[in-house]
């Protein structure tokens, strides 16, 4: 999912109940690599790691107790970016996914099985277990717990879970995952909508066959090709239960009903959000959560640097401060990550994201190779690492693999990067001069943040250099994604960045290049409708043994980075983030990519 501001992973599948996972970032706790790039490549090779899918028994609550752990208090949390989304179907980017954690539940879920952030396995949350199937994936059987409700008190039955699936093929739910409706339609691409165009809102539904709710606590999937990974796709904010009752349509986006042990008492988008306890939670159906706090109050368009030197200074509300996605800023990173007194406030984590600059395929001029050619040859990537604090931060990428995902070739650099972070603005200009376009005009979109300007200054001034006329235009943080997910959007560059969704290398590239998902919303942000990419993601889907479906999906990496050139590699993500010295249950998690908000509490 997208880094900015989704939950992430990077693995392989395997049939049936269980997988080798690689996850998203590194070990949790107050290490840090630094920029031990020794310390990095052992961290991302330790993110192997056995998960499993877990049985009734498993799928128990209460979630096991945090040590320390007391309950009440108020935290306070800054954030730079307000929530664009709270619909759960509507939830795919990293920060949301962080707050979905405590107000959303699906049919399965992540538990830690360590207090270090590093161990997980994928139980039922509101399902009594992570699944069933007999038929090798064709077949999923999911019975709901007792004593489940949303907050408004009304019990959560497979009416609701019917409605939640089916109104995902609705045209206004355009910004989550597309999975399962891939799946249930047994197609590729944005042609899911057509099994049920409308969602639930005509009249119509998906027929038994497809998906089957024979009574008020069993749900019933049907595909017609095995999915294995179910249980993972599941456990995706973005399949989080929705109130068939409380259904408003795209109206839910703002005030959805929760399910979580916390709902929202207030939301003013951009300005703040007060969440507190969810009376209707009850813990004996959770496994995975804990509701410790009293309550959590946003403060949003909170900068990097902003919140740094706030919980840095540790006094009044900033003692019990935190920010569930800003990182560190660029100008104290080193000094946080070299003071041994701040270590039991900070956590670290190599992340699975890998950045890129997209090139936005359906604009008539980008078509010319050799002018995308030439972008790729004159981006530079040190500025961006720069912007972000250097090393300890960043890490220059040669492809679209993230190191914590199997398969990955450090090796593979085709457009020089890592010798070169500063890019080859003479190769791209002679380029530029052999397509006859010098003087092209670039409309540049970049997220309006510090780090963002920062990196887009020096970029434009990189491709002017190379022959471009560059224009850059800002697009605000809190929407960012929603603006270059258009396809008509009028930028013909932009950045991004990607993390797999769950322990599969298959949502990595099949999300972001496969042509026939180009649709608004879709994270095909460059538009690219390649069809030797479209036969091979077919091709490789199909592929059950996971070393061979790393190294296909590793060849497919490396065929669009250098020949069809819709995007340029940039980074590997990695974060530090700190937070008030009476905050306790401060752990980086591997699955949400960050801290874990569901354990905190207030020493």
């Amino acid at each position: 999912m997208s880094r900015g501001g989704r939950q992430a992973y990077s693995a392989l599948s395997v049939l049936a109940a269980g997988a080798l996972v690689l996850t998203g970032c590194s070990k949790g706790g107050s290490d840090n690599g630094g920029d031990d790039k020794k310390q990095d490549q052992k961290n991302a090779q330790a993110q192997q790691a056995s998960i499993k899918f877990g049985d009734a028994s498993d799928s128990t609550g209460p979630a096991a107790e945090v040590p320390g752990a007391k309950t009440g208090g108020k935290l306070e949390v800054l954030q730079r970016d307000s929530y664009a989304h709270l619909d759960p179907g509507q939830i795919y980017v990293s920060d949301e996914g962080s707050l979905a954690t405590l107000i959303h539940r699906g049919l399965t879920g992540y538990k830690s099985t360590d207090d270090k952030g590093v161990g997980h396995e994928v139980v039922g949350d509101l399902a009594t277990d992570s699944g069933t199937t007999t038929d090798g994936g064709k077949t999923w059987k999911y019975t709901l717990k007792d004593g489940i409700k949303f907050a408004d008190g009304t019990p959560i039955t497979s009416a609701d879970f019917r409605q939640t699936y089916e109104r995902l093929f609705a045209p206004f739910i355009n910004q989550g995952p597309t999975y399962l409706q891939q799946w249930l339609a047994d197609t590729a691409g944005a042609d899911y909508r057509k099994l049920l165009p409308d969602g639930p809102y005509k009249g119509k539904h998906l027929p038994d066959s497809v998906l089957e709710t024979p009574d008020a606590k069993t749900i019933v999937f049907h595909f017609k090709s095995p999915h294995p990974d179910l249980p993972y796709a599941l456990a995706m904010a973005g399949y989080a239960v929705v109130s068939k009752k409380g259904d408003t349509q795209a109206k839910y986006d703002k005030n959805p009903v929760t399910s979580g042990p916390y709902k929202i008492q207030s939301f003013k988008s951009g300005k703040s959000m007060v969440l507190v306890k969810n009376t209707n939670w009850d813990p004996k159906t959770d496994p995975i959560r804990h509701q410790y706090l009293d309550e959590m109050d946003f403060t949003f368009n909170q900068q990097f640097e902003t919140s740094t030197k706030a919980l840095l200074a540790d006094s009044g509300a900033d003692q019990t401060g935190i920010s569930f996605n800003n990182q560190v800023d660029a100008g104290n990173l080193s000094k946080v990550l070299a003071d041994s007194t701040l270590k039991g406030r900070t956590v670290s984590g190599y992340q699975p994201y890998v950045g890129q600059i997209n090139i936005n395929q359906s604009h008539a001029p980008l078509k010319d190779k050799k002018i995308r050619e030439a972008i790729a040859y004159a981006l530079p990537v040190s500025p961006i690492v720069r912007a972000y604090g250097g090393n300890a931060a960043m890490e220059v990428a040669g492809g679209l693999i993230s190191p914590t995902v199997s398969g990955y070739d450090a090796s593979f650099d085709p457009w020089g990067k890592k010798k070169n972070p500063g890019g080859d603005q003479a190769k791209a200009k002679k380029l530029l001069q052999e397509a006859g376009k010098v003087g092209m005009k670039l409309t540049y979109g970049y997220q309006n943040t510090p780090e963002g300007q920062q990196i887009s200054t020096a970029i434009a001034a990189a491709l002017k250099k190379a022959g471009f006329d560059v224009q850059r235009q800002d697009i605000p943080a809190e929407t960012y994604y929603d603006n270059i997910g258009k396809v008509n959007n009028n930028y013909d560059i932009y950045s991004s960045a990607w993390g797999a969704d769950w322990p599969s290398s298959s949502t990595v590239i099949p999300p972001l290049y496969d042509g026939r998902a180009i649709a608004d919303g879709s994270p095909n942000y460059s538009h690219i409708n390649d069809d030797h990419v479209n036969s091979e993601i077919d091709r490789i889907n199909k592929i059950t043994d996971p070393a061979k479906s790393a190294a296909e999906w590793e060849k497919l990496d490396q065929y669009i980075v250098k020949d069809a050139i819709n995007v340029v590699p940039t980074t590997y993500y990695k974060q530090t983030q700190i937070a008030g010295s009476k905050v306790g249950g401060l752990v980086y998690d591997n699955v949400i990519g960050g801290i874990d908000p569901r354990r905190l509490f207030i020493k």
